[in-house]
């Protein structure tokens, strides 16, 4: 009897583990141009790997910046075609003394290994490769076309990526792209993510006087641009925590009821976050809870703010500046772009007197959705309770990841977010760590995807 690809996976778990040290042993940092040879000993490794397991048209890549590396296998005849994507960068490690073992020297406890880029996202892409090297191993093939596209530079936003994807539309064309670098609910709770919000942020800086003043002899003269600023920033909510930028919610869509009963599977004890958060009381958009107000409603939150003396006591002057960043967290059918015009356009309408108002953008990203009933979701929602023996989630994440709108607009294809990660393995913290049990289960899980989707799409 042929060995089956679990029965694979588990005579080589100890194998498995070993080569997954030897990549998280590279100081793949793309954020620090000393490691610049590390990031592309990390691209050489994977290429190395792609081709060993047998893959095809395997290539180091180049970039502006670091490489991608590609390859594929496309002999799965009337089947869908799979991409993909990871990343192999990872961050910067300090503060250094707070790891217990060395960030590059990989080392396992009480069931986790323990490394930088163990969960984001070496650990994760390394999961995809070995899960196709069990199938090449146990069925000669693959049961469905696969295309790879790992990148080195996602932790520094991904500057070169977008060009590239226009550069090689053709070449990365598929059914649907799948990512690894997010992460489940809990312990044993797998979750799909269908959906991102995207993001547009800005800075406002404030201008009064050519200098800061004496306020015993201008006090109550001339307008105090930290007052003004703080006008300004009264006025983008009510009392209840709803937007007032006039068109903010325009393109909105309510939560469809399908939605609503896949939301109702997500476990959420507003009482005990109230509690770990130490905060009297939760706050937000009326009608809502924290779990749709966090994930499915948009929000314009205030980052940070500056006027004025900070130091001990206290310096009586009327600031000559005052500054305030601010970033929105978009749902789909908002467009970043729109969404700051329209920021600006309030900004300017609530300006007090007697003072001038620099806008600056920051940092854009477009939401992303796939509805949760495709069958590309729903596969993976099979697979992962094959393996977990558990309903899945279907979630959406409060959080942003831009490329992943970027591979939406310029593929056009269904996006699944896989992830095995968990929100407590530290990732961009000292003691990054993923726990083996989603190491081995993904791999498996993985497995079951590839011949779910054969038959779904």
């Amino acid at each position: 009897m042929a060995q089956s690809f679990q029965q694979y996976l588990e005579t080589h778990q100890s194998e498995n583990l070993e080569q997954l040290k030897e990549f998280l042993k590279i100081p793949s940092i793309s954020a620090l141009s000393e490691h610049k040879g590390d990031v592309l000993k990390a691209a050489e490794w994977l290429r190395d790997e792609l081709t060993r397991i047998g893959l095809e048209h395997v290539q180091v890549l180049e970039t502006k910046g670091n490489p991608v590396v590609y390859g594929d296998w496309l002999h799965a005849e009337n089947k869908p075609t799979v991409l993909i994507y990871g990343h192999y960068d990872v961050q910067p490690v300090d503060p250094l003394n707070l790891w217990e073992t060395p960030p590059f020297d990989p080392e396992v406890r009480d069931g986790k290994i323990y490394a930088r880029g163990a969960s984001d996202d070496k650990g994760q892409v390394f999961m995809h490769i070995k899960a196709l090297e069990a199938l090449f191993q146990t069925d000669g093939k693959l049961p469905v076309n696969v295309k790879i596209i790992f990148e080195g530079e996602e932790e520094i936003g991904s500057p070169n990526l977008p060009i590239f994807l226009q550069s090689h539309k053709e070449m990365l064309q598929a059914d649907v792209l799948v990512i690894s670098d997010t992460d489940m609910l809990d312990k044993g709770k797998p979750s799909i993510c269908y959906g991102l919000r995207g993001l547009t942020g800005l800075q406002i800086d404030v201008k009064g006087a050519n200098s800061d003043l004496h306020s015993g002899s201008f006090g109550g003269g001339v307008q105090n641009p930290a007052h003004a600023l703080v006008e300004i920033l009264a006025s983008f909510h009510d009392s209840e925590g709803r937007i007032l930028v006039e068109g903010f919610y325009d393109k909105v869509e309510e939560i469809t009821e399908e939605e609503k009963k896949a939301i109702a599977q997500v476990p959420s004890d507003d009482e005990k976050i109230r509690q770990e958060l130490g905060v009297p009381e939760l706050f937000g958009e009326p009608g809502y809870s924290f779990y749709e107000r966090t994930s499915y409603r948009p929000t314009l939150e205030i980052n940070g703010m500056y006027s004025g003396f900070q130091g001990e006591g206290i310096k009586t002057v009327l600031p000559n500046t005052a500054t305030a960043k601010i970033t929105c967290r978009l749902v789909p059918n908002q467009d970043p772009a729109e969404i700051f015009q329209l920021l600006v356009k309030h900004i300017e309408n609530h300006k007090p007197k007697g003072v001038t108002v620099q806008i600056t953008p920051f940092d854009q990203g477009s939401p992303f959705l796939t509805p949760f009933d495709h069958p590309a979701i729903q596969s993976a929602g099979r697979a992962c309770e094959k393996v977990y023996g558990t309903k899945v989630a279907y979630t959406r994440s409060g959080g942003s990841i831009p490329i992943v709108a970027d591979f939406n607009e310029t593929l056009n294809i269904p996006v699944v977010l896989l992830g095995f990660a968990l929100a407590s393995e530290n990732f961009h913290a000292p003691n990054e760590h993923f726990h083996l049990e989603n190491f081995y289960k993904g791999m498996e899980t993985l497995c079951h995807y590839w011949y779910d989707l054969a038959e779904s799409l």
